[in-house]
């Protein structure tokens, strides 16, 4: 099930997700998004592996940005809600450096115990799922009101980052510095604080999300989509693949074909 949100906060979140695990899931592959996650255990238990390192859900979850390999166990029944958060907009709704959350899962009660958890007391009280929404749209929305002196430089991130994933799979800093009018380590310096990776890591997933979608929903070869996503040759696209999920385009594929296609166009596809 999937909602999208008010128009005063479509600029900023992408959506609302909302994920009913059908069966016991045991180190399922989860693939770097490009998004930030914010996410809430509505029931059930689960649990995030980043890098090897196990992280049980918590009540209320931040998952920054993914660049290592990321595995998820989860118990039949698990209902989670998702909040897909743009890349230039995480800083409205939490605290910078926002390179603090890459590749981690964050208990949120450990970055704002009492407002978090009179959060989630709402959400739960709250009755059909569209309710639920409501109540954590109030507090994004009480967020964004917080922070209108950043705007101007939320609005700036968005502008090179937009630059950057509408441009084609393969880094131009230089280029993107003289289109948005800001030096190159501006930018650098804007991505690492307002989105938490730097610009050649949010390329590379915009490049690898682009690929996924081929290796997961077409038949096409390895070496049909190396060429597809700019990558030197198909080894070049295995390593880089690799680099991110841990196995290769082909184990992907095997993958999905066993396991839970709804879970993986849930929140297994990013840009």
């Amino acid at each position: 099930m999937q909602l999208l949100p008010s128009a005063i906060l479509a600029p900023y979140i992408k959506n609302y997700t909302v994920v009913t695990i059908g069966e016991d899931l045991d180190n399922e592959v989860f693939y770097p998004s490009g998004y930030m996650d914010f996410v809430i255990n509505l029931s059930g238990a689960a649990a995030t592996i980043i890098n090897g390192r196990r992280k049980d859900l918590p009540e209320i979850e931040l998952l920054g940005h993914l660049t290592l390999p990321t595995r998820l166990t989860v118990a039949k029944g698990t209902v989670v809600l998702i909040a897909r958060i743009y890349p230039h907009a995480g800083a409205l709704f939490f605290p910078n450096p926002l390179s603090e959350f890459t590749n981690y899962a964050t208990d949120l009660y450990d970055i704002r115990l009492p407002e978090i958890r009179e959060l989630y007391g709402r959400i739960m009280e709250a009755g059909a799922i569209r309710q639920k929404i409501r109540v954590l749209e109030q507090f994004f929305l009480a967020q964004l009101a917080k922070q209108e002196k950043h705007l101007q430089k939320v609005a700036m991130v968005q502008q090179f980052s937009g630059l950057l994933l509408s441009g084609d799979d393969k880094l131009d800093l230089p280029a993107i510095a003289r289109k948005s009018g800001m030096s190159e380590r501006y930018i650098q310096k804007l991505c690492l604080l307002h989105i938490g990776i730097s610009p050649a890591a949010l390329a590379a997933v915009v490049r690898f999300n682009r690929t996924l979608r081929l290796v997961l929903d077409t038949p096409a070869s390895l070496t049909a989509i190396a060429y597809e996503g700019s990558y030197y040759d198909q080894a070049h696209f295995i390593k880089e693949f690799r680099k991110f999920t841990g196995i290769t385009p082909s184990a992907a594929r095997q993958r999905l074909a066993k396991d839970d296609v709804a879970l993986q166009q849930a929140v297994n596809i990013g840009f």
